[in-house]
């Protein structure tokens, strides 16, 4: 009689302890501070001078060791030629990142090959190419790729689209979309050259829909969209169809509603313009969207990358990262 309430006790502990641990992992997991980098538009320029403060910078980012990294294309200058060799140099120094580098198209690495200066490519060609040798279904580029989820493998309907990626880290969703320079490739030029930007756009703005929607579903803090293009550059008539933008419906029509509606802090980060930003330049139908924020990367002779802090609060903090 004198071992009964010992043995009851040792087992109303154990229940006790399996009571606590059940409760524990019902309950939310608090948010926390993570941080990633973003650069792009780089390197620019003949290899003998910019190779080097590029992997100058991409050592800096190593030691940085952030979750991963984000390059939002033009992995080449508008006046350097689109070839294969470009191509490999370029896949190599994304082979130096030591951890997860995310990386999506840029028009100096397609849309504008067409260009003397640039070989005189077909564009859709090198469009091909940048998919088969950048892109590998279920992860990212770097030493350590992270999983991620692609276009292509999520609607098998829009197969080609390997470059659109969408991952989710800590509470927070990523995508990329491919929206690129020289008016997203929206351009009187050629047939294939409208045909192939009507697809894409189409391609894009399912992207974005599915990304918000599964942002809600999954409860994320915030959201985290990369592309290539400054949506706000002007571009030469005779390049475009006039009075034409190829970026109206992906991101005005897209993008800036379902920013809008999802009310949590949204981050766009993009490149083009080489000029290093941070604003909140959107609206829709002259109402500022405040939880929009907008990164422009540092390229071209900026040799700069942007560390970028993800808040507890899904907020963000933005640091320039120096080549050393």
């Amino acid at each position: 009689m004198h071992g009964a309430p010992a043995t009851w006790s040792a087992s109303a502990k154990k229940l006790a302890t399996l009571i606590t641990l059940v409760v524990l992992a019902t309950l939310p997991v608090h948010a926390q501070g993570f941080h990633f980098v973003a650069l792009g538009d780089l390197p620019y320029g003949p290899p003998a001078q910019s190779y080097p403060p590029y992997r100058k910078l991409i050592d800096r980012i190593n030691v940085e060791a952030g979750a991963f990294s984000i390059h939002v294309g033009d992995i080449k200058s508008g006046s350097t030629l689109c070839n294969d060799e470009e191509f490999a140099q370029q896949l190599e120094h994304f082979r130096r990142f030591k951890g997860a580098v995310v990386y999506t198209p840029g028009d100096n690495e397609w849309t504008d090959c067409h260009r003397i200066n640039n070989g005189g490519f077909d564009p859709l060609e090198r469009l091909a190419a940048l998919r088969q040798r950048f892109f590998q279904a279920g992860q990212s580029l770097g030493q350590a790729p992270i999983a991620l989820e692609n276009q292509s493998a999520v609607t098998p309907a829009r197969g080609k689209f390997i470059e659109n990626q969408r991952w989710h880290h800590q509470g927070v969703t990523f995508a990329t979309i491919h929206v690129v320079g020289s008016n997203n490739n929206l351009e009187a030029r050629t047939l294939s050259a409208a045909s192939e930007f009507f697809e894409r756009d189409e391609a894009n703005v399912e992207w974005l829909q599915s990304t918000f929607d599964g942002a809600s579903q999954k409860g994320s803090r915030a959201v985290v969209i990369a592309f290539q293009a400054d949506v706000f550059d002007s571009r030469t008539p005779f390049e475009d169809f006039p009075g034409w933008s190829g970026f109206k419906r992906s991101i005005e029509g897209t993008l800036l509603p379902l920013a809008e509606r999802w009310g949590k802090p949204v981050l766009v980060i993009h490149g083009d313009s080489h000029q290093f930003r941070i604003d909140q330049p959107f609206s829709l139908q002259k109402r500022p969207l405040r939880n929009i924020t907008r990164l422009i990367v540092p390229g071209a002779s900026d040799v700069r990358a942007v560390r970028v802090d993800v808040r507890p609060s899904g907020g963000f903090g933005f640091e320039l990262i120096e080549a050393r």
